[in-house]
């Protein structure tokens, strides 16, 4: 992408980074993204597996890329995110 459109540092809000979310991971685990509430765990509550928590960080990653350059969800943090508000946390703190 030429460095004159890239968005570097756009700001992003907590709801919008919600919904991103939600939408990834309906994708993922082809299910109503409206069904997926802020406090449902991956695992138990929506029945997401490491494969797919490891396509939600994929997609996450690719996606927030275009806002700030190189965002990456650190592996060691992966265990620290157990429902969709600690990704959701995640990602906010990462673009504050």
């Amino acid at each position: 992408m030429p460095a004159e459109t890239h968005m570097e540092g756009v700001p992003i809000g907590r709801d919008e980074v919600l919904d991103i979310v939600r939408e990834r991971l309906a994708d993922i685990l082809e299910i109503d993204p409206a069904g997926i509430a802020e406090g449902a765990s991956f695992a138990d509550d929506l029945g997401a597996d490491s494969l797919a928590l490891i396509e939600l960080v994929e997609a996450l990653e690719e996606e927030l890329s275009e806002r700030s350059t190189g965002f990456r969800i650190d592996d060691d943090d992966l265990e620290d995110l157990r429902t969709v508000r600690d990704a959701v946390d995640y990602v906010v703190s990462r673009f504050n």
